[in-house]
């Protein structure tokens, strides 16, 4: 999980994938941004994944939706320890 991409599926306007993408900023944490209001195979995922808002994070095989800013913290804490991953700035 530590070295996997993570992407956040957000939605325009959505308070809660604003919230989420600036811990990640601030945590240092690189991600991918999916809009899914313009990527229909991405809703149909998030969907698969029993998810009913946004935003959605995915990493490795683990997921979650909303603003989840203990998770946000347990996913910097161990990309920022684990040897060989450089945290970004």
């Amino acid at each position: 999980m530590v070295r996997d991409a993570l992407i956040v599926y957000t939605l325009p306007s959505c308070v809660q994938c604003t919230a989420t993408k600036r811990a990640l900023d601030t945590a240092g944490v690189p991600y991918v941004t999916v809009d899914l209001t313009v990527d229909k195979t991405a809703v149909d995922l998030v969907k698969e994944l029993g998810h009913t808002q946004a935003p959605v994070v995915t990493v490795g095989g683990a997921s979650w939706s909303g603003y989840r800013p203990d998770v946000i913290a347990v996913v910097a804490a161990a990309r920022a320890t684990t040897p060989g991953v450089r945290k970004f700035a």
